[in-house]
């Protein structure tokens, strides 16, 4: 039996999409401009959950001071998962709780984002950072453009215990956000996630609306949008539009559309960025995730950027990959 995906009337997509977009959605850092690009590092999540060898806690927020001292200004540093599946990500705790302690030293504020896949990773969250302060520093989105990295701070250079208040004038203010994730096929779906898109789908109703009762920005990823390690590469742009479309309707503040197998390519890219502007979806509500599996993510960029999206996932030194996508390599 076909599994329906829980829909609201009227269920024109565009009709749907006016609505949403006439309310005011926040992120902790600005929305780009056309002069501008957006960048998501996701190296301390995405480009460390395939590890093979355990990689210490220490080890992790190095690597996180390091981005941060970048200039960066999202960076999605670790998941609420169980660690049973993913085991990289077991001391995602530990590290959220060092950054709400001590947040790296950067030139300009940074936004942290956690991956959480139900209502027990919200918890976990609220119990470290409390629900009601997780989102107070966001901003409306301006026209102004992100902030250019003009810093002169060595990113190589770790920051010094020896002055307090040095460090904190370094690090301006941290924020935190969550995301959550579901796929676009329901192969992919229940080998990820043990259970049906509908089912997931309600299984994240809860968790968003709490979030969005707290003023806790959602971004929400649509894996397998390109491509499926189960059912192949023709996966409907048609389905992605519609989950993409519910997924805001029910308070996403981003959709991070990702090509999880890197199956993706330049015509099949621009198709679904096509059907997705058709459904309503603005570009500017867009994110988009490749991998570089087949040395096609930088064509998929330009075909985003050609679409009007400037927003985009990328992965320090090409880290990544994804336990159920056999054979998926990093992040470009």
């Amino acid at each position: 039996m076909k599994t329906m995906i829980p829909r609201t009337s009227p269920r024109n997509l565009s009709s749907r999409l006016r609505v949403l977009q006439s309310q005011q959605r926040f992120f902790s850092t600005p929305r780009p401009t056309p002069d501008f690009v957006r960048l998501i590092e996701v190296g301390p999540r995405d480009g460390l959950q395939n590890e093979k060898k355990s990689i210490p806690v220490e080890t992790k927020l190095e690597l996180i001071k390091r981005l941060a001292a970048t200039g960066l200004q999202t960076i999605e540093a670790g998941s609420f998962v169980s660690p049973k599946w993913v085991p990289q990500m077991a001391a995602s705790d530990e590290i959220m709780k060092s950054i709400l302690s001590s947040p790296p030293p950067s030139s300009s504020a940074v936004t942290y984002q956690w991956l959480l896949p139900n209502m027990r990773g919200l918890e976990t969250f609220n119990s470290l950072h409390g629900p009601s302060q997780a989102g107070t520093s966001a901003a409306p989105p301006n026209d102004s453009g992100p902030a250019l990295n003009t810093s002169s701070m060595d990113p190589n250079a770790m920051p010094s215990n020896s002055s307090p208040s040095a460090a904190q004038s370094a690090a301006p203010s941290a924020s935190h956000e969550i995301s959550i994730f579901l796929a676009a096929t329901e192969s992919f779906s229940r080998k990820n996630t043990n259970c049906s898109i509908a089912e997931s789908l309600q299984r994240f109703q809860p968790l968003m609306s709490s979030a969005r009762d707290n003023s806790v920005p959602v971004r929400a990823y649509i894996s397998v949008a390109l491509g499926c390690p189960f059912e192949g590469p023709d996966v409907s742009p048609h389905k992605v539009a519609e989950l993409a479309a519910t997924l805001l309707e029910m308070g996403a503040d981003e959709i991070a559309v990702a090509d999880t197998t890197g199956m993706g390519t330049a015509p099949r890219t621009r198709e679904l960025l096509k059907t997705l502007e058709k459904a309503g979806i603005r570009s500017g509500d867009l994110a988009l995730h490749f991998h570089d599996t087949y040395g096609q993510s930088l064509m998929n960029v330009l075909v985003g950027l050609e679409h009007g999206v400037r927003t985009f996932d990328a992965a320090v030194g090409g880290l990544g990959g994804c336990p159920y996508s056999p054979g998926a390599t990093g992040n470009e």
